[in-house]
């Protein structure tokens, strides 16, 4: 029989160098930030599915005093803005706006979530014209359609929903339920509605 103190014949086992038994003892762990992501995708599901705008833009460079102070201005314009990972945002607009958003989310990502086209769009500029130098809109989605940084300058430009139905309503002999539906339709139909006004008055006054 062997030495029991020594055992000669049975092979050492190796003992793991300190960073992989930190790395062991970290270990249980690992569901919770799993957890976390999955309640991250469940909160931008709920931001997506009240949401008829999102401005998207990279925020690199902004220090998080200055993402707050943006955040804080947006609010009162009853927009929110908040900072995303993009594959959990992916995730989140996978089955609704994904293929309209994927293509926007470039780099560090914040977007901002709001219910008025134009609205958004200007709050947004107004909001981070201090850091035109930093942050860069890369677009925006309005309903389930995508468009450039450029069109949401022009976007900003246009009056707010309110103003343009309301104009829209003062030319326009339609039901009260049309018109209710055309405030909860996207911007992007009221020009369509705004050809119908024009075809009605050419055929009041075919002169006009």
């Amino acid at each position: 029989m062997g030495s029991v103190a020594g055992e000669p014949g049975r092979a050492k086992r190796p003992v793991p160098p300190a960073a992989a038994r930190r790395s062991r003892a970290e270990e249980p762990e690992a569901p919770m930030p799993t957890e976390a992501k999955q309640a991250t995708v469940a909160e931008l599901r709920e931001e997506l599915a009240n949401a008829r705008t999102m401005i998207v833009s990279e925020y690199r460079g902004l220090t998080v005093k200055e993402i707050a102070e943006i955040r804080r201005a947006l609010r009162k314009q009853d927009v929110t803005y908040r900072v995303v990972k993009n594959r959990l945002m992916r995730i989140a607009a996978d089955d609704s706006v994904g293929e309209a958003l994927g293509p926007l989310l470039i780099g560090p990502t914040a977007i901002a979530f709001g219910t008025d086209e134009a609205g958004t769009a200007k709050a947004v500029l107004d909001a981070t014209r201090p850091y035109n130098k930093i942050v860069r809109i890369t677009g925006a989605v309005l309903g389930d359609r995508a468009i450039d940084a450029d069109a949401v300058t022009r976007l900003a430009a246009l009056p707010s929903r309110e103003v343009l139905l309301a104009k829209l309503a003062g030319g326009m002999q339609a039901p009260i339920g049309n018109l209710a539906g055309l405030f909860a339709a996207p911007l992007r139909n009221l020009g369509f509605a705004l050809a119908q006004v024009a075809e009605q008055k050419r055929a009041q006054s075919p002169d006009a």
